[in-house]
């Protein structure tokens, strides 16, 4: 997970772009990870990346409504290749056979990573608008990784079993 940006220098603007773009590269992985895996029923892991990809853009549409009542039309200096990885899962994470389990776990490691990133960035952060945004956005990540663990918790032994394992029997 890394940013090219200077996170230190960061202004309200520039952390609210980076904060919507973060989940726009995860909306974006997730969708690639349900059109790889393909659809085969309505509990299977590209029906939860789908999920996942609704989720992300929600999020990363509030907070470029809330960008552009604070900035307007103002340019952005963040783009989207200054964001790797930070919340989208690794791009090597699905597999067209991968369990829904699996798939629940790929997305969980996302937001951990979401969560790490905020919450390694705020000693750095020094702007006080910055920091309180980075604090907010730890805190729904957490809040997301308790979703998701909630998800696992309540899976039934059939979300463990690998499409290829199902193929067997």
């Amino acid at each position: 997970m890394t940013t090219r940006v200077d996170l230190s220098k960061l202004t309200l603007m520039d952390a609210l772009d980076l904060a919507s773009l973060i989940e726009v590269e995860a909306c974006k992985r997730y969708e690639l990870f349900a059109s790889q895996i393909g659809h085969r029923d309505p509990t299977d892991a590209a029906a939860f990346f789908r999920s996942m990809a609704i989720n992300e853009k929600k999020h990363g549409d509030q907070l470029a409504e809330r960008r552009r009542a604070l900035f307007g039309d103002a340019p952005a200096k963040v783009k989207l290749e200054d964001v790797f990885e930070i919340e989208a899962p690794d791009v090597g994470s699905a597999a067209w056979d991968m369990s829904t389990l699996k798939a629940l776990k790929v997305a969980l490691s996302s937001e951990q990573k979401a969560y790490d990133f905020y919450d390694e960035a705020l000693p750095g952060v020094t702007q006080p608008d910055v920091r309180a945004l980075f604090v907010e956005l730890r805190d729904e990540e957490a809040e997301h990784i308790e979703m998701v663990e909630a998800l696992i918790d309540k899976s039934p032994p059939e979300a463990a079993i690998d499409l290829h394992d199902a193929d067997v029997n």
